[in-house]
């Protein structure tokens, strides 16, 4: 995942403030005389305004976490979607999500500890980012999926192994690195912030050069998890990406969606990235295809699987948890010989020898957030 800063997330029905979310206030049991009152004193207020925030998170369906729109999801991908929610219908967060919430909404509650926090980020912000400080706070917190979910996602990908290295790119304080990292025989990490790093070494993961990792491989699985978005160079660092990956080995990529990039240190000076990522379509369905077909397909990246997971982040005073919408990718490299030119490719994907509108190659699967 990311170092990088970027703005308070937003809920995943792009409400700029998850407390004025329609979808999550739907049904709130409240009155005029409830909506208008607000306590007097700084703190009272801040504490008023968390409860109300939980209040609503606990009331908001997850099942909209690990659920798409099928209607809206071109046939040929459609066959690539597996859900990766619990339950019986596979829409409800599994154990080790729970215990992440749980965890969070703990640290939320603890006055003393998000007095600490805040105190310590206002001195701090003056000389570190926000990344920088949550790694040494040991706060800031992310999860996108289980050990479970993880190999569920391997298996239908059809990835028999080995199971000798593995590289998180961008791997914060490696809580979700360290969920799959018993699978391997190695692994290792790489983050742009210096705390970070000291992270994941206090985890025993090997930690490279955020501009050298590459150089260590080939590896067996590479996760790239909400990076694209957030890096200076993404088409650069996705010919990296293919290149490492040893042979029959897969890349992971999470991506939160719709597509919001937002780079904190590159070479524009303007936050957004020097190399375009070419996604369109509106809302989370309508870009998959696009992410499919003109990012992944002409880089010879062709995708085996994919669903959609909530991108969890801990709290703070504001709220007990926050969350966006990612969609996981999992790719395979293709030979040189099976990529499409680009006098074959639209807008609508490939064309030309009998190749179906949309299909990528053989025909087959924001922001990182740091809370205030």
């Amino acid at each position: 995942m990311a170092g990088a800063d970027a703005p308070v997330p937003r809920c995943t029905c792009n409400v700029g403030n998850l407390a004025t979310c329609s979808a999550v206030n739907e049904g709130a049991p409240t009155n005029r005389a409830m909506r208008s009152y607000r306590p007097h004193g700084s703190l009272a207020r801040v504490l008023y305004d968390k409860q109300r925030a939980d209040e609503q998170l606990e009331a908001y369906d997850k099942t909209q976490w690990y659920t798409v729109e099928k209607t809206k999801i071109r046939e040929d991908l459609l066959r690539l979607w597996v859900p990766l929610g619990a339950g019986a219908q596979h829409d409800q967060p599994d154990k080790t999500a729970e215990v992440f919430l749980m965890k969070s909404i703990e640290r939320s509650d603890s006055l003393p500890l998000q007095a600490w926090h805040s105190l310590a980020r206002s001195a701090l912000s003056w000389f570190i980012s926000r990344t920088s400080i949550n790694g040494l706070l040991g706060r800031g917190s992310m999860h996108v999926f289980s050990c479970e979910q993880f190999q569920k996602l391997m298996n239908v990908s059809g990835f028999s192994g080995p199971w000798h290295s593995l590289v998180d790119l961008g791997a914060g304080d490696g809580a979700t690195t360290a969920h799959v990292a018993n699978l391997f025989e190695n692994v290792y990490a790489t983050d742009i912030s210096a705390p970070m790093r000291w992270a994941l070494a206090k985890r025993k993961f090997t930690v490279l050069d955020v501009e050298k990792w590459h150089e260590t491989g080939p590896y067996n699985v590479i996760l790239c998890l909400n990076l694209l978005d957030r890096c200076d160079r993404p088409n650069t660092l996705l010919r990296h990406l293919k290149s490492c990956l040893a042979p029959g080995g897969r890349l992971v990529v999470a991506l939160v969606l719709p597509f919001s990039p937002y780079v904190e240190v590159g070479e524009r000076g303007d936050h957004k990235p020097s190399e375009y990522l070419p996604v369109k379509g509106n809302g989370l369905e309508g870009q998959i295809a696009s992410i499919v077909d003109r990012v992944f397909a002409p880089l010879g990246l062709r995708c085996l699987v994919w669903s959609k997971l909530p991108y969890l982040c801990e709290g703070d005073l504001g709220q007990a948890y926050y969350f966006l919408d990612d969609v996981v990718f999992v790719l395979e490299a293709q030979p040189e010989s099976s990529r499409y030119s680009a006098s074959e490719w639209t807008d609508t994907g490939p064309t030309g020898q009998g190749a179906e509108r949309g299909q990528a190659t053989d025909g087959h699967v924001q922001q990182e957030y740091n809370t205030a």
